[in-house]
């Protein structure tokens, strides 16, 4: 399933973790996408648009 809302286009992210020491690491902050049943079909769509309304 790709990690990218089909309306609109949010995708994963970078950032850094960074620990009580300061130790930096990389990470990904990516969307919460969900397979949605629309009258078009079935789109991935992130639980920000869903919650919106915006699948209908």
């Amino acid at each position: 399933m790709s990690r990218v809302c089909a309306i609109c286009g949010k995708s994963p992210s970078a950032g850094r973790n960074v620990s009580h020491s300061n130790r930096v690491t990389n990470r990904v902050f990516r969307p919460n996408i969900q397979k949605v049943t629309t009258k078009a079909g079935q789109i991935n769509a992130c639980t920000k648009c869903i919650k919106a309304g915006k699948t209908r």
